[in-house]
């Protein structure tokens, strides 16, 4: 499991274009699995435990509105960054990326996410 998930984090960090910080976390805990982030002042642990709050939201509505959907990602959109929260199949983690707008193309990076995250997915 630790291998898996070194190799994810050594895939996003090297190949995903203005690469910050990833989190793996489980949702039912809001506790990191493991976490990396190439900017010290930016905690990834404590990022992704604020942002549990916001999947939490999410599948409140999707309940309150009676739909029968799950969540595949929240994209959240900030000046110079952005944060992606990609649910995993099952729902049981998710994980949280954070990008620099300026240098990551949208598509690339969520293509690249999902591409890595298959053997997460087996694992967890």
């Amino acid at each position: 499991m630790n291998e898996i998930l070194n190799d994810f984090i050594e895939n996003l960090k090297t190949n995903v274009p203005g690469f910050i910080a990833v989190s793996i976390t489980d949702v039912s805990s809001g506790e990191a699995y493991d976490s990396f982030t190439k900017d010290e002042s930016f905690d990834p642990n404590l990022a992704s435990a604020y942002n549990l709050e916001v999947v939490k939201a999410k599948l409140k509505a999707i309940d309150a509105l009676a739909l029968n959907e799950e969540i595949n990602d929240i994209t959240i959109t900030l000046t110079s960054q952005v944060h992606i929260i990609n649910i995993a199949p099952s729902g049981t983690y998710f994980v949280y990326l954070a990008v620099n707008s300026k240098e990551a193309n949208l598509g690339i990076t969520k293509a690249l996410l999902n591409k890595y995250k298959v053997e997460l997915n087996k694992a967890l």
